[in-house]
C-alpha cells in the first residue's frame, strides 16, 4: 500500500509563522480532509508539499523514502488542482484533452466519460465552474501520479456538480490517495475517511463538526 507521510513543515512570511507543527498521512485508498479557517495555511501548506513554494523545513516521505520537494513534479508523485482553474480558457475542451495524455486509452477514457462527451466542443471559457471543476479533476486522475491535492473542488459549485464530483472522488480513492480541502466542509466530511484542521499553524485530528466547532473553524449554534 503507497502511504505519503507529511512528518514535518514549517513555513513563514516575514515575522508570521503560518505553518509550524503539521504533519499526517495518506494512504492509497483513503480521502483526507483538511480544515482551517482563512489564513490558516491550508492552502500554502498544499503549495509546499506540491513543490512550487519553498518551505522553512519540510519532511515528506513515500512508502518510508524521503522526498525532496524538486521531485515532486518531475516524478509525478502528486497531483495538484489548485482553488483557481488553470487550464488555457480559449482552447476547446477536446483540444486539451491530448495536451495531458497521449494514450488513445486515457483519452478515450476521458471522451467518453459520460459528463464530459457533452462538453467537449466548449472553449474552457463557456464552461461553467461546475464543469471546469469537473473537467479539471478528471483530467489530473488519469495521470500516475499516486496522490492528489484538491483546493476548494466544491466551491460555489451547483449541487448537481457536486453530487458528481462526489461520487467521482468516492471511486477514484481505490486509485490513489488524496487530501482536499474546501470551506464547504460538510462535503468534506462526507466524503473523506480521515480529517485534521489546522489552527495556529499546528495540525489535530477531528472526527465532525463538534471538533471543527471545538477547533473554533465553525461557530456553535
Amino acid at each position: 500500500m503507497e502511504v505519503l507521510q507529511l512528518h514535518s513543515a514549517v513555513k513563514s512570511f516575514g515575522r508570521k509563522k503560518i505553518v509550524r507543527e503539521v504533519s499526517f498521512q495518506i494512504e492509497k485508498g483513503t480521502i483526507v480532509g483538511l480544515f482551517g479557517r482563512n489564513g490558516s495555511g491550508k492552502s500554502t501548506l498544499l503549495k509546499l508539499l506540491f513543490g512550487t513554494l519553498k518551505a522553512d523545513a519540510l519532511e515528506v516521505s513515500i512508502d518510508g523514502q524521503l522526498v525532496r520537494p524538486s521531485q515532486v513534479i518531475p516524478k509525478q508523485l502528486i497531483g495538484y488542482a489548485p482553488q483557481h482553474g488553470f487550464l488555457p480558457k480559449n482552447r476547446k475542451v477536446r483540444d486539451i484533452i491530448p495536451l495531458f495524455h497521449s494514450s488513445e486509452e486515457k483519452q478515450d477514457a476521458i471522451f467518453y466519460d459520460s459528463h464530459i462527451a457533452t462538453m467537449t466542443h466548449k472553449s474552457v471559457e463557456q464552461l461553467s465552474l461546475g464543469e471546469l471543476k469537473y473537467f479539471e479533476v478528471v483530467l489530473l486522475s488519469h495521470l500516475p501520479h499516486p496522490f492528489l491535492m484538491l483546493d476548494e473542488p466544491f466551491s460555489m459549485l451547483e449541487p448537481l456538480h457536486k453530487e458528481r464530483l462526489k461520487e467521482f472522488l468516492v471511486a477514484l480513492k481505490q486509485l490513489k490517495g488524496m487530501l482536499i480541502t474546501d470551506h464547504y466542509y460538510q462535503d468534506v466530511l462526507e466524503i473523506a475517511d480521515q480529517n485534521i484542521v489546522i489552527k495556529e499553524g499546528i495540525s489535530y485530528p477531528i472526527t465532525n463538526t463538534q471538533d471543527l466547532q471545538r477547533f473554533e473553524y465553525i461557530s456553535k449554534k
